[in-house]
């Protein structure tokens, strides 16, 4: 991307091109504000191009609102969700990006037709230069000066470039999630530094880990489970695929439930798993009065090697036959199947975390403009805020929902103030 520092003041800054930074400063720039786009690395969008894992899931085909965490308030949360519907942002892609999205059938997740997340990236980098924004790549944030310290605008401080004055700053430098992507989480002290409520931070979607690893001889082995947390209040349950790691737990449902395993690490949060779809009235009539083994009974419904486990912790012998099984016994292997207890020591933090949890508490935002409460002129979205959803392209509608609200905002403003 060519580095371009032709314009040294703005109506609107934005800083940091991940997925909520491009929307931003996109539809400020659309709304006729002159526009500088500021990020850290040389090509922005990092997160975007390791997402699903190279293919880049940009949207759920349904939007769970009851699954995304917030400690700020839910309402506050729904109304900024509410300001850019679903099947809006769909017709956003595949219009802006040509590219028609298909949902895989299996997770509900939606895909670019090409499969590739360097399409999505550059497709999106593309709009913003036709859209005639100023690009500043490799030009990180040091410090953002306020109106009342300065005289009237904002300014704000580079490692690489002269400062630069402007009426509205739009902050959108993320979290501290997967910090090889530039999250570093600069942002949010500089909005800690200026007296903006932080909600405590922490890892989400992301694995954990059991010291000793009593599992570490199943690594690789995967299946689709229910993880659920009895002791929360609504009670929190999830479904999807989960995979055994050397070091602990992965997988789909395992990121889902990792945040109450960070946010209750004093407590211990309590996790059970159930392995398969049968519960336990239908375990029980499959493991009782039959010839075959328990073994062969598991083995149906599960990769051997998990059921092999979960008889040998039941202490039971793989090769008894149902119709030796004591009720007592039976009882015992039913509750490993269907309430198993997850037990973990850690996570693998905000190295492996796909969201940073926690962040500026939405109360400190005007729902649907975005702008902070406490300074005009400045404006919060993305991954800086307290809201995460969980995976399967929720964290994508989040990034594009509040860059798009903050950018379209951040125009407005500009101009009223020229």
């Amino acid at each position: 991307m060519k580095l371009e520092r032709n314009n040294p003041s703005a109506q609107v800054v934005v800083i940091g091109a991940g997925a909520a930074g491009i929307l931003a400063a996109l539809f400020a720039a659309r709304a006729r504000a002159s526009t500088v786009l500021v990020e850290g690395t040389t090509d922005g969008g990092k997160k975007i191009l390791i997402s699903g894992g190279g293919r880049c899931n940009i949207l759920p085909s349904d939007m769970v609102l009851d699954r995304f965490v917030t400690d700020s308030s839910p309402n506050s949360l729904r109304k900024i969700l509410a300001s850019w519907p679903l099947a809006d942002q769909k017709s956003f892609f595949e219009k802006e990006l040509g590219m028609k999205l298909l949902r895989e059938p299996d997770s509900g997740k939606l895909f670019p037709e090409s499969d590739r997340a360097r399409d999505v990236r550059d497709g999106l980098l593309e709009r913003v230069l036709e859209a005639g924004v100023k690009t500043w790549f490799g030009t990180r944030l040091t410090a953002l000066l306020p109106p009342s310290d300065t005289g009237g605008k904002w300014v704000v401080q580079f490692n690489r470039a002269a400062p630069v004055e402007t009426s509205t700053v739009v902050l959108a430098t993320g979290g501290l999630s997967v910090p090889a992507t530039g999250s570093d989480g600069k942002g949010l002290e500089i909005v800690r530094q200026l007296g903006v409520d932080i909600n405590p931070t922490y890892p989400a979607l992301t694995p954990l880990l059991r010291t000793p690893s009593i599992h570490s001889h199943l690594a690789g082995l995967s299946l689709d489970v229910t993880i659920r947390a009895p002791g929360t209040r609504p009670r929190f349950s999830t479904k999807g695929g989960f995979l055994f790691t050397h070091r602990g737990y992965s997988g789909p449902a395992v990121l889902d439930a990792s945040h109450l395993a960070a946010r209750h690490q004093e407590k211990s949060q309590h996790l059970t798993v159930q392995w398969t779809p049968l519960d336990r009235t239908e375990w029980d009539n499959n493991l009782k009065g039959s010839k075959q083994t328990i073994g062969a009974a598991l083995s149906r419904h599960m990769p051997r090697r998990l059921a092999l486990q979960l008889i040998s912790e039941a202490g039971l012998d793989s090769d008894r036959q149902l119709a030796q099984l004591q009720r007592t016994a039976r009882k015992e292997i039913i509750s490993l199947l269907c309430e198993y207890p997850l037990e973990w020591t850690d996570n693998e933090g905000y190295k492996k975390a796909e969201v940073t949890g926690g962040g500026v508490a939405l109360h400190e935002v005007h729902p649907t403009t975005l702008e902070c409460k406490k300074y005009r002129g400045l404006f919060l979205c993305g991954e800086m805020l307290d809201a995460f959803g969980p995976i399967g392209g929720h964290n994508f509608l989040w990034a594009w929902t509040t860059g798009r609200a903050a950018g379209l905002a951040a125009a407005s403003s500009a101009q009223s103030r020229e």
